[in-house]
């Protein structure tokens, strides 16, 4: 598969946004909304802080070590989560004001670090969340880890919704590269189902998927929109919600157009971030 290049400057920009947003989300949690469960089963609102912090702590090549019962926690499902976990525990215990001073450091640890990069370091092939890509599309997907954090933050504050085109936007577009493999490989679809996704909200687009062989994206459909199978209509937030699954994710928040036994199928595999 070819390598995803993506603009340096533009997604580092909405990289640095999210944490500043992230940042500012987390100062305002009361004591009791920092230690209550978050919408992510396992986790409070701080353990989720605490997860941003561990990946970029990760990506500055630092560690941390890990409790024996890790891997026998009924929230962790894999090896990644395994990780996850690994930084929020290790933040678990620590005083707020601690927590959020190593969140500062981090951030500008990052920053300093994505800044200097090139572009052709941010093309450069790596593991990524995603399996090998750029090290662009990884700090894509870093983009929409964050901004659903976002979401997670501003649920737990009854804070609104995210409000910036630009973040959203570079979110969406993560979401949107994986639709794909919802569609072809999770939920099966058979060869030559045509999947329209209508996404609307602060950052609205159209995400076509065609099974032709392999599912991928696509500009159009032969015959247009009307030749689409199924037509599934959601606003950007909830499908963020749907395929991060979290615990307030709602299906009933897709509007359904065409056969829905297909629609069914890829609603119920929609759920694929790890």
């Amino acid at each position: 598969m070819p390598l995803t290049v993506v603009d340096k400057d533009s997604i580092t920009a909405a990289l640095f946004a999210e944490w500043s947003t992230v940042r500012s989300l987390a100062a305002q949690l009361s004591d009791e909304q920092w230690s209550a469960p978050s919408v992510l089963p396992g986790w409070t609102n701080a353990d989720i802080v605490a997860h941003i912090i561990g990946t970029e702590s990760m990506l500055a090549g630092r560690d941390v070590e890990a409790a024996d019962d890790i891997a026998s926690r009924t929230h962790v499902k894999n090896p990644i989560g395994e990780l996850n976990e690994r930084w929020a525990d290790h933040f678990r215990d620590k005083p707020r004001e601690e927590v959020l001073a190593a969140l500062d450091e981090i951030i500008d640890v990052r920053t300093a670090a994505l800044t200097a990069m090139t572009q052709d370091e941010f093309d450069a092939q790596t593991a990524t969340p995603a399996g090998p890509d750029t090290y662009g599309r990884f700090m894509r997907i870093r983009v929409f880890d964050c901004w659903i954090h976002e979401i997670d933050l501003r649920d737990a504050l009854a804070d609104g919704l995210p409000s910036d085109p630009v973040t959203a936007g570079v979110a969406l577009d993560e979401i949107c590269s994986s639709l794909p493999f919802v569609v072809g490989k999770r939920a099966s679809a058979p060869e030559g189902s045509r999947v329209r996704f209508e996404i609307g909200g602060v950052a609205p687009r159209d995400a076509r998927v065609a099974v032709e062989g392999r599912a991928g994206l696509v500009e159009s459909f032969d015959g247009g929109d009307d030749a689409a199978d199924v037509t599934l209509r959601v606003d950007g937030v909830d499908l963020a919600r749907l395929v991060g699954g979290r615990r307030d994710a709602d299906p009933s928040t897709v509007t359904v157009t065409g056969d829905e036994g297909l629609a069914k199928d890829v609603l119920a595999r929609l759920d694929y971030v790890i």
